[in-house]
């Protein structure tokens, strides 16, 4: 505090106060707009709600409504959305390995993106093992990852190292929980090939090292 702003606030008098905090301001107006808001968007935030309404002051030719105001009118009347819980972080310790010591005892597949320079999302689904790091076998596409791809890139990869023969004994098939991995279509015919599903631990994606690995590798290089 500055010698001149002591010396003012040792000259108030005893019936002095505060205009910032005294002032009152009619927010009826105001909250009856944040209803019709939220009336058809139910799911809109403050920061949404506050938007809406300074675009709408806009076209209206009215002054703009501050953000912290309409946050406080909504506090004041129950209408934040309530926070969600945090999430808290998992006790489990990965202490697993994913490599193997030989090849075709383990495969591990996921998926990545790509944004291009016209606008459109390139999608790519590929199947490494988890010894000798190969890549087995990919599928492109500008849709989205499902149960088909996913099928694809394990006939793929089963062609690529057996040819037209099933491997001898289960191949672990290593994937997270996507649910173009999860889907029984997808476990139906992955057993049929002679592979073996596996899913990893939820939140948990250093379960699929390999596969994390090589996403960001590809994602840095390229």
């Amino acid at each position: 505090m500055s010698r001149a702003q002591l010396h003012v606030i040792l000259r108030r008098t005893d019936d002095w106060m505060d205009g910032r905090r005294s002032r009152h301001t009619d927010d009826t107006d105001v909250l009856l707009r944040i209803h019709h808001v939220i009336g058809e968007l139910p799911t809109y935030g403050y920061r949404r709600v506050w938007a809406l309404l300074r675009r709408q002051a806009e076209l209206d030719g009215m002054p703009a409504i501050n953000a912290k105001r309409v946050y406080r009118i909504m506090r004041q009347n129950a209408l934040l959305l309530e926070r969600k819980p945090a999430v808290p972080p998992s006790k489990r310790a990965h202490t697993g390995r994913v490599a193997v010591k030989e090849s075709n005892q383990r495969w591990c597949s996921d998926g990545f993106e790509f944004c291009c320079d016209n606008g459109e999302r390139l999608r790519v689904t590929f199947a490494l093992d988890c010894c000798d790091r190969e890549a087995l076998h990919w599928a492109v596409t500008t849709g989205g990852f499902n149960s088909e791809t996913v099928q694809d890139v394990m006939l793929g990869a089963v062609e690529r190292r057996f040819g037209n023969d099933l491997p001898s004994s289960p191949v672990e098939w290593l994937t997270d929980n996507g649910s173009c991995y999860r889907a029984n279509e997808t476990r139906q015919f992955a057993r049929m090939l002679g592979l073996e599903p596996k899913n990893t631990a939820v939140r948990s994606p250093e379960s699929n090292g390999i596969a994390e690995s090589f996403v960001k590798t590809i994602k840095r290089d390229y």
